[in-house]
């Protein structure tokens, strides 16, 4: 059995992502599916946290423009927050 993955993990990723995104390593569409993998292993592995601190962290990343209002919108579609 796998352990789910830590809130502050997936932050982490979605930070890391963004930089890549915003420094040129990557275009769009490659993000895309960088954001896919991501989206994968969480429904794999699951999170280690309830909806409200998931919630939270996404509106936190949302705040800080590490993600768009699109992107938080997807993930809690995927992930079954809404």
């Amino acid at each position: 059995m796998t352990t789910p993955i830590k809130i502050e993990r997936l932050t982490k990723e979605l930070e890391k992502l963004h930089k890549e995104m915003i420094g040129g390593a990557f275009g769009h569409s490659e993000y895309d599916q960088r954001l896919a993998r991501v989206i994968h292993e969480l429904r794999e592995r699951g999170i280690d946290g309830d909806r409200p601190q998931i919630t939270a962290a996404l509106d936190d990343a949302l705040s800080r423009g590490i993600i768009t209002p699109a992107v938080k919108d997807h993930l809690e579609k995927r992930l079954g927050l809404v």
